[in-house]
């Protein structure tokens, strides 16, 4: 029996799992992305985002710790605490490993223990590094295999300064926030009314939630009646697509996720047949730190939604010479030590394990029926 949130990774999954997660990892340093190792123990700080649902332990001074519960927050204080930021210049940092949650959302299926893979661009703020961060993210999507994934990008910052313009209290735009990102229309509508919206400001407010699709989004959102801060983030969208011509991109400008966090756009991405998001990420200025944009990929969601079929690949040979062992693995050949001199035994078990050569007495000898 183990924990409910947890499970056993078996072979060969779990090959498959090390070998995604360093194909990643290899994508993600040819861009520059330098790897770092965060601890897995923190302080706990009732301040942070997921303070609440963190498995919080308490040591022998009585200082009360918390396992990682996500990468950024540890990514950000690396650099607050080693003087790695340098004003204007930007820092490319990659991270992998394991995250732990007391209580996990739907989101994650559930797991209370999950992998992730990410990447974060700091100390530049621009449309040139946030393509940077998207063409990444759609790079790792077609490295494991999602050829016909599709991202979708919104930008909080357009719903937040629409909601700011209202001059509503925090928690009336909280109600209309829920509404634009349910796109439940009717319940906005009523609650724009309510709150007696200018006209204008609902047209705009109403829009959002149909506002999905391609390109052609930008220029209906254009149409509407918007304050120069929302044409300015409109802007700012647009030289970030200009540069991404290749790149499938779904624009929802009604996603209104973690506006208190998310400063510019923010992204996930899906694939066919597959309800739960691959990857996620966006930017978060002045969040955490000054400038920041980044993302991460849940390991254990891309396996799920990649369907492998998960079928043990046998070593190519079982060896009773131990010299020749050694030489076929410097060749780079897969090689299984016998543990026994009786060789039907040994080709018995060579057959049932699919092993296709016998090491014996300095020579490789077929393992056929029958023998």
């Amino acid at each position: 029996m183990i924990p409910e949130g947890t499970r056993y990774f078996l072979p060969p999954e779990a090959r498959l799992r090390r070998e995604l997660q360093e194909r990643l990892v290899n994508l993600l340093y040819g861009w520059g992305y330098e790897p770092v190792e965060l601890p897995a123990l923190e302080f706990y700080d009732p301040q942070h985002t997921l303070a609440e649902r963190a498995f919080k332990l308490v040591d022998k001074s009585g200082e009360v710790l918390a396992l990682r519960s996500e990468f950024t927050t540890a990514v950000a204080g690396l650099l607050k605490s080693n003087g790695r930021l340098v004003s204007g210049q930007p820092v490319r940092l990659q991270y992998a490993g394991t995250l732990w949650l007391r209580e996990a959302n739907a989101e994650l299926g559930r797991s209370r223990e999950f992998s992730q893979v990410g990447a974060e661009l700091v100390g530049v703020s621009s449309p040139q590094s946030d393509a940077e961060v998207l063409e990444l993210a759609w790079a790792c999507l077609q490295l494991v295999g999602f050829a016909e994934a599709k991202i979708e990008v919104g930008l909080p910052a357009l719903v937040r300064d629409l909601l700011d313009a209202t001059g509503l209290p925090g928690d009336q735009k909280e109600r209309l926030r829920q509404a634009i990102h349910r796109k439940n229309s009717p319940e906005l509508e009523a609650l724009l009314m309510g709150y007696q919206v200018h006209p204008s400001l609902q047209k705009a407010l109403l829009a959002l939630p149909d506002l999905y699709g391609g390109r052609e989004v930008l220029e209906e959102a254009r149409r509407l009646p918007l304050s120069g801060k929302a044409q300015a983030d409109l802007d700012w969208l647009e030289a970030v697509l200009a540069l991404l011509p290749e790149v499938p991109l779904l624009l929802d400008l009604g996603r209104a996720r973690l506006l208190g966090f998310y400063t510019g756009l923010n992204f996930q991405a899906y694939t066919p047949d597959f309800g739960l998001p691959l990857l996620g990420g966006g930017r978060y200025d002045g969040a955490l730190l000054p400038y920041a944009a980044g993302f991460a990929l849940g390991l254990e969601r891309v396996m799920e939604a990649l369907r492998l079929p998960l079928s043990e690949t046998p070593p190519e040979v079982l060896a009773l010479d131990r010299a020749l062992a050694r030489e076929l693995r410097a060749q780079g050949k897969r090689v299984e030590l016998a543990w026994t001199h009786h060789l039907r035994e040994l080709k018995e078990y060579a057959l049932e394990k699919g092993i296709r050569w016998l090491a014996v007495d300095g020579r490789l000898e077929e393992v056929l029926p029958g023998q």
